[in-house]
Formats: structure tokens, sequence, C-alpha cells
């Protein structure tokens, strides 16, 4: 749970004395390790969940602060979207029943949240990214109004020196600008914990590092955002745009990232995660700090080393050191956070009893892996996994390569379920999750590949907003029956169900697949892109994307009457013509609001702006096409209840 009391104190002296009070307690917990102080022989696991919350339109609800009032239960706290949400489970011994009562302590939180959720007009649901998101969601507005989360956009967005700069490429690619932090917004996890003794740390850590790509491939929830199929898990490399602070000269020297996997295995203790956080990320959160930890342990009692807790929130390995004090003891933990969160709670708990298991075996198994492995095949892995989830082909033990699949089928599923046997973990419970994970990796049926399966099943006459709507619902519909996502249904349109929500604003029936021309080309150039592509209305931009002017079919036609096309001395340039500066909405302009002012101003087109730049169209086409089916599902809505 990240600390909200922290400091807007912009002075230099504060942040120093922060500096000096997080030194000392690295020096402290030197001293709990070195003198036997925290504990070791005792597996606990914990999870922490995060969710998103949308309305009856599958779009980001903003009503998280609603919610928590109306549940008042401590297990539940805000993150940084007014859309999010995240609960902290309790925490328990892996062994007995205590997979199975993580699971049943889930469900319950997942319910107290549901109902709470329901009375605001809004449902949970888990998902790694939300397929509904838009860019225009993820802005300052949407913020949770709490210090921690403006205090972080603006220390990271003066490091950074400027806007973030999004890349990625899968199927289809995405580049994005984007001015605050609200990124980290369209990502949310199931993060589980793992409590290791001292003196294993590195080895397991390790260890940790080296099953992130199988866990991770056999886990992948999130092949889609804003539009684009991109990753089988799009969080890894979208979550780690969203809180880049490297400014261009510490991107050229290739300065690592807040958000990453690592760069080496250790090799002693957890003090060497904690030296190089330090040494390489500036502090950009800071509190007061009242304990003095070393005079702290001199009385017997245990630090809580705040300071250090809070710079190592903010930053996010993928497998993170965490230091914690519980039940009068202080301790050591592994905190996992590459797995999505979602489809289903069960698919969750099969994911964690996966991690789990093999964190238990591996290490008896074969020792330190780090003898066994190189660093650079482990963190290619993981990214492998994330790019291409059961597809991916990784290197293993020994330099054998092996698709995912098989290593997961043949190698790994084994040994996890001697892990959670000797770790003491009840045998039923034990089977019923990894059976999951078998029968999911033999049905080659993830998440991703569920979401990406149903969306091509669509028809394309249907636009984008609908059949991400469908999805999405459909996502939520299988979520709420509790079956695993390996046995779902692919999605369907269904034309009957709550089919007028689907035409409310532009943005629903826009397009998005865009032919536009530069204020300097020719006019032949248009009237032929016209012509081939059987459209009556280009946008005019310039190279940044900037909508500038626009160029009808009736504007064509005004030079045919007036006989100056290929009769001037001078080639017609689309600028001698366009419209300069024409009508716009936004994508979340209501329908009949754009109806209105087409009619108003005579525009057979309105361009499509946000922030300034242009993302779609709608013409006076899209209103005809639309009428026709609405009209055309209203006669079968009749027909159907007729007979």
């Amino acid at each position: 749970m990240g600390d909200q009391n922290i400091s807007t104190d912009k002075d230099r002296q504060q942040a120093q004395v922060f500096m000096k009070a997080l030194l000392a307690d690295v020096t402290a917990l030197e001293y709990l390790l070195d003198n036997g102080l925290i504990e070791s022989g005792i597996r606990r696991i914990g999870a922490e969940q995060e969710m998103f919350l949308v309305d009856k339109m599958m779009r980001p609800a903003p009503v998280a602060l609603s919610v928590l009032d109306e549940t008042s239960d401590e297990r539940l706290t805000t993150e940084i979207g007014k859309f999010n949400l995240e609960a902290n489970l309790t925490p328990r011994l892996l062994s007995g029943q205590g997979l199975s009562d993580l699971e049943h302590e889930l469900h319950e939180v997942y319910e107290i949240v549901r109902k709470a959720a329901e009375i605001h007009g809004a449902e949970i649901l888990l998902t790694g990214i939300l397929p509904t998101l838009r860019q225009s969601d993820l802005t300052l507005d949407n913020i949770t109004p709490k210090p921690r989360y403006y205090e972080l956009n603006r220390v990271i967005k003066q490091l950074r020196g400027g806007s973030f700069f999004v890349q990625i490429k899968g199927l289809d690619e995405l580049q994005m600008m984007h001015d605050n932090v609200m990124l980290e917004a369209a990502c949310t996890s199931f993060q589980i914990h793992l409590q290791v003794g001292p003196e294993e740390f590195a080895k397991y850590y390790n260890m940790a590092q080296a099953v992130s790509a199988p866990v991770l491939a056999v886990a992948t929830n999130s092949p889609y955002l804003m539009g684009r199929r991109l990753w089988h898990e799009t969080r890894i490399p979208f979550f780690q745009h969203s809180v880049d602070e490297r400014s261009d000269t510490h991107q050229g020297r290739n300065r690592p990232t807040r958000v990453s996997f690592g760069d080496n295995w250790i090799h002693k203790s957890i003090i060497e995660i904690f030296h190089e956080e330090i040494a390489r990320f500036r502090v950009v959160l800071t509190k007061q700090i009242e304990e003095d930890p070393m005079e702290i342990i001199r009385q017997g009692g245990l630090p809580t080393l705040d300071a250090l807790r809070l710079h190592n929130g903010t930053v996010w390995r993928w497998n993170r050191p965490c230091y914690g004090v519980s039940e009068g003891k202080a301790h050591l933990r592994i905190e996992h956070r590459s797995l999505p969160s979602g489809p289903t709670i069960i698919d969750e708990m099969a994911n964690a009893a996966f991690f789990f298991g093999l964190m238990s075996a591996m290490p008896e198994e074969y020792g330190e892996i780090d003898k066994l492995m190189s660093f650079d095949d482990a963190k290619y892995n993981f990214f492998a996994a994330a790019r291409h989830g059961l597809k991916a082909q990784l290197t293993w033990i020994n330099g054998r390569d092996l698709p995912a699949s098989t290593l997961v089928l043949e190698h790994l599923l084994p040994l996890a379920r001697e892990g959670l046997r000797s770790a003491g973990a009840d045998t039923t419970d034990s089977n019923r999750y990894l059976d999951i994970i078998e029968e999911r990796v033999r049905g080659d049926q993830t998440g991703s590949f569920w979401f990406l399966r149903s969306l091509s099943t669509m028809p394309e006459r249907s636009t984008r907003e609908i059949r991400l709507r469908a999805l999405t619902e459909n996502m939520l519909e299988q979520q709420q029956s509790g079956i695993p996502v390996h046995l779902w249904a692919l999605a369907r349109l269904n034309e009957f169900d709550n089919w007028s929500f689907s035409f409310q604003t532009v943005g629903q029936f826009m397009s998005t697949d865009l032919f536009t021309v530069r204020p300097d080309d020719l006019v032949d150039l248009a009237a032929s892109v016209m012509g081939w592509k059987h459209i009556r209305h280009v946008p005019v931009e310039d190279d940044q994307g900037q909508l500038i002017g626009l160029i009808s079919h009736r504007d064509l036609l005004k030079l045919l009457a007036q006989g100056l096309i290929n009769k001037t001395s001078e080639p017609l340039m689309v600028k001698d013509i366009m419209t300069p500066s024409p009508i716009t909405v936004t994508s979340d302009t209501p329908t009949i609001d754009a109806l209105r002012i087409m009619r108003q101003m005579h525009v057979g087109c309105l361009p499509v702006v946000e922030n300034n730049k242009l993302i779609g169209i709608v013409t006076a086409h899209d209103f005809l096409s639309l009428s026709s089916e609405i009209l055309e599902r209203q006669l079968k809505e009749t027909a159907s209840e007729k007979a």
C-alpha cells in the first residue's frame, strides 16, 4: 500500500533531511541482518488486488473515493486513478489451506467493492488494461486528489523535463505523447508476496527473476491498448513508460528506468538492491521521519524504516524486495509484480499457486540459478513472454531453448506440484489451481488469446467502439461467473443487448482510419485520394498531426465549375482551396450535439480532435448509416418480441 502521508515541501533542506534518514535506514537494516534480528524459516504469502471501476457503457467510472466511503474497509485503498482501487489481503502461511483462504478473502473483498460500486452505477472489472480506455481518460481530472499522486506527477515531470513519449510495436503500433503520470492508471495487476529468510534472500530473489518469464507466459491478459493490438502483456512496456523520469541525456546514457527487470543477479543479500536503488534513482517523494532506527534497535525495538520503504515504493522492479514488521517481528518479502489483474479470481490464484510452487521447488531442485543461467537469458525470457505469451521461445537452464508451453507442461508444472507439497500446502487446493494452469496451456487460451481471438471473429461492419464494449461486457459477465478463462466461449456481438449505448457519443462510431493531406500537397492528390477511397472529405494536417484545414468534394466541384483545375499556370495547392480551422468535436461529444452542429453550420463532416490532434472524423454519411442501423435493429427487436 502506497504511503499517503508524504511531504510536498519543495525545500532542498527537507530533501537532505530525508536522504539522511534514508541512509540511516539502510545502516539499520544492515545491522538487523548481521545480528539475526529478521525472521527466518517462515513461508507467508500475501497479495494486492488492483481493479478497474467501469460504468454501464464499460468506460472508466471515476467513483473510487465514493466507493471507499461506502465500504469503510481498511483493506481497501486508492490508486492513482479515480477509476482504480486496490485491496491489500491478509498475510497468511502458505502451508495448509493458505491458498484457498486467500482465494476466499479475495471473493469477500470483491463482493464488498462490487456492492458499494453498484450504489454508484459502477461495476468492478479485473483486467490488466481496460480495453475501452482512451488517452483522454488519463488526464489530471481523473487523478486521485491526494498529495502522494500530485507530488509524484510534479517531480517525475520536473526530472524528465518534458512529455512522456510512448512507442510500443506489436501486431499494431502505438506512438503517443502524454503530459502526466496518469499513464500508470491504465495498468492494474495482481501482486503477490512471498516471505523468505534473510540468509536465503539472494538465492530466492534470483529464482523469482528466473521463473518470472514462464509464469507470465501462462498469465498474459492485456493484449490491447487504445485501439492497438500490442504485446500479449502490454502492461509491461506501457508501465515502464508511465513513470520514466529520464531526461533525453539520461536516456542517451542508457540509464536504467524506475520500472525494470534489473540488470544483474544479486549475490549476497537484499542490501545490494537497496544500494542500487539509492545510487541510481533520485528521491521523488519525502516525508517527515520521526524515528531514529538505531536508537530503536538499542532499546530492543524494531524500526519501521519508513524512509527506505517510501523510496523503495517509487522504484518499480518487477520483483521488488520488501522489508516489513508484523506481529512484533521484522521480515523480508519478494513482491512479484508482473501478473495482470484477472481474468477471474480463480485464474489469479492459479497463477499465484504456480509461482509459489516454483519458488518452493526450484531452489531445492537447482540450487543457485545464477550458476545455471545467464542473467541476459532470464531478462530476454521475461520480455519474450510479455510479447508472445505461450508462443514465446524461452532459453532455459543450461542454454536449452524451449517453447513456453512445452517448458511449463513437461518441466515446470511437475516441479510446482512438488513445491507446494513440500511447503505443506493442501493437496486438494494445489491440484485445483495447477490443473487450471495445465488446462489453460493445453487449450492454448490465456486471457490475451481469448481477447484477440474474440476481436478477430467480430464483424468489421461494427465500429471499434461497439466491438470493444461488447468484448468488455462479455469479459465482465464471464468473470462474474467464476469460470476460468480457458473455458470461456469467444465473445460475440449481441445486437439486441443495450445497443443504444453504442451510439451516444461521436467516439463510438467515428472513423479512425483516416486519409489526410498536407497544406502544400497538390489539389490533384486530394482529388485522387477522394476518388480512390470513395470519400468526400479529406482533413488537412501538419507534420505534427495537428488539424489545420479540411478539403471537401464540394471544394473540388467549385474548381471544376470555375474551370480552374489543370488550367492555372501554377499548380494548385491544398492550402489554396481548403477550409481553414474547420469546426471540430471531441470523441466525447454527444451524438445529438454533433448532428445539431452539422445542421446549424451546414457542414457535411466534423473532424474529431483530442489534445489538438486529429483522431477521427464523422460525416453525414455516418449519420445516415447510423440511422439505418438503428432502424434495422428496432425492426429486428420488434420482430423478435412478436415471435
